[in-house]
């Protein structure tokens, strides 16, 4: 049966010994390479691949991040595992969108540690249940302000979502006035309303809002 083949990155050598000692005794994996910076381990992956590079992502220059987009890049058949003391929501959801494959704390056990290479070796992602945790409430707070969004989309009136419109057209207002036939004040009237009921202190913010709940096609609207 051929082992997984494990690069170990981190800049404590004694981490380092620590990982290693934790996995010398799996008949399914060895660790072929270790490097404490992403310039010592882009220098060993010239020579060495493994199926898996465990990262830390505290590292002197580039972070364990930013040298797991660059390994999917150069080297997209390699898989990263993060092995991290840093379990803030940023950090892990960076480090996920940049193609990591797992992600455990550095005071994980030696099963997890195991369990994790083995089912990121067979095409899985893996991630402990504190991860996991940090992952789902993410998830259902942007799931919640997407739902609030809509919900204040659904507060405006139907001339109020056409200025809406017109407003993240670039239209100002004696312009969306003669279109609608209505006074330039009555314009203005309408804004605040508009930017009273979304919460909104600013055009920016509004063409957002609309470019974000489909009131607006950039698509179209460039052509």
């Amino acid at each position: 049966m051929k082992k997984i083949n494990v690069i170990l990155v981190d800049d404590h050598s004694l981490v380092r010994d620590g990982i290693k000692s934790l996995l010398k005794d799996s008949l399914d994996i060895e660790v072929i390479g270790e490097a404490g910076n992403g310039v010592e381990l882009f220098n060993l992956l010239k020579n060495t691949l493994p199926d898996i590079a465990i990262l830390d992502i505290s590292l002197p220059g580039e972070s364990g991040i930013e040298l797991t987009k660059k390994i999917k890049t150069q080297y997209p058949q390699i898989d990263v595992l993060i092995l991290s003391m840093y379990l803030q929501e940023d950090f892990v959801l960076n480090a996920v969108k940049a193609g990591a494959r797992g992600y455990l704390p550095k005071n994980t056990s030696k099963a997890e540690l195991l369990t994790a290479i083995s089912e990121i070796n067979q095409g899985n992602d893996y991630f402990s249940s504190e991860i996991s945790r940090i992952m789902l409430k993410s998830y259902f707070h942007k799931a919640k302000a997407v739902e609030e969004t809509k919900n204040k989309a659904e507060l405006l009136t139907k001339r109020e979502k056409e200025i809406l419109k017109m407003v993240a057209e670039g239209m100002h207002n004696s312009q969306i006035a003669e279109k609608l036939f209505i006074s330039t004040r009555t314009v203005e009237s309408h804004k605040t309303h508009i930017l009273q009921k979304l919460e909104i202190n600013n055009s920016v913010d509004l063409v957002k809002f609309a470019i974000k709940n489909g009131i607006i096609d950039l698509n179209k609207s460039e052509k």
